[in-house]
């Protein structure tokens, strides 16, 4: 017969207690403390900027030394959104930045899918090096693949310029109306400037929904595409019956990053347009710029720009996700 000591006999009920009261009580603070740092880092290098982008947008400044504090900042309150709402050019900016987010979204969305799917299916290797190849465009910065865009749609010497010029003399004049393709203005024209910026946010863009997807893809359960399968279901149809509803909040996700990064294009229309000349392909963004800082630089009414965009994002970010937290309720 075995005895227990009279220590361990009366650490061991005890012992029991204080556990479950710590699993009653769950994680406490800590995970808001490990969260702490990160919350300051933000508020340090967004909220606070945010912040006083939002002061600026209420008073008139219209020169450097305001904005360093010399000279007084004269208070304008509401008068710069009043201006800036009621002026035609920004309805007409506002809808150029609405039209270019809506279809770089959806063809953003659908090549990436496209790619993800694509990946999928494809062996081990063949699989590594076509995500290899299509991660290229995603680690390229934006300015240097930017410039490569540019470059190859040069009137001069830029590689569409030369495969149009490679073309019939005859077939080139009955598609185009011209033979010479030599000094040809890419850029010139709204229409064919939105549709190289769309080139270009589209090849930078559609890798990252392609690796998003693919990973979704690998977390499905494949007796469901299985059962899919044995049930006669083709491709198409397994798509939109399985793969879309288990992947639907990764799509919900993906397309509210999507119109975030599209509303605020800047660098790559900065660069094809050459700066702030070509005011009418501004969107949003380089307007904002341009109205802040081109002169006379108005840097009060170019924070209220910046403001009217930050909150159509918060706007659009918030229906995005109540949809999902619906979704996810069902």
């Amino acid at each position: 017969m075995t005895t227990v000591s009279p220590r361990v006999q009366s650490s061991r009920p005890a012992a029991a207690p204080a556990a479950a009261r710590a699993w009653r009580r769950g994680p406490g603070r800590l995970p808001y403390l490990l969260l702490l740092p990160c919350l300051v880092v933000i508020a340090a290098l967004l909220l606070w900027p945010l912040g006083q982008v939002a002061v600026m947008s209420l008073y008139d400044l219209d020169s450097v030394r305001q904005v360093r504090g010399q000279r007084p900042w004269p208070f304008a309150g509401l008068a710069n959104y009043r201006e800036v709402l009621s002026d035609p050019f920004f309805h007409t900016v506002l809808r150029n930045t609405v039209l270019f987010a809506l279809a770089n979204v959806v063809l953003t969305m659908v090549l990436g899918t496209l790619v993800g799917l694509l990946l999928h299916r494809l062996g081990r290797r063949m699989a590594a090096f076509v995500g290899g190849c299509v991660l290229l465009a995603w680690a390229t910065p934006a300015l240097t693949g930017t410039i490569t865009w540019k470059w190859i749609f040069d009137d001069t010497n830029g590689l569409v310029t030369w495969l149009f010029n490679a073309l019939p003399d005859g077939l080139s004049t009955s598609l185009f109306g011209r033979s010479s393709w030599t000094g040809y203005g890419w850029f010139n024209s709204p229409l064919s400037f939105f549709s190289i910026l769309t080139l270009v946010v589209v090849w930078h863009s559609f890798p990252f929904i392609a690796v998003s997807v693919l990973a979704g893809l690998k977390s499905l359960p494949g007796e469901l595409l299985e059962a899919a399968r044995v049930d006669g279901a083709g491709p198409w149809r397994s798509f939109w019956s399985v793969t879309f509803p288990l992947l639907r909040p990764v799509f919900g996700i993906l397309v509210v990053l999507s119109t975030i990064w599209d509303f605020k294009v800047f660098t790559q229309q900065y660069v094809l347009a050459g700066g702030t000349q070509d005011r009418p392909t501004f969107m949003l963004s380089i307007y904002s710029y341009a109205t802040a800082f081109s002169p006379p630089p108005k840097y009060g009414l170019g924070a209220t720009i910046a403001v009217v965009l930050t909150v159509i994002l918060l706007i659009v970010t918030g229906v995005y996700v109540r949809s999902l937290l619906k979704q996810e309720e069902l």
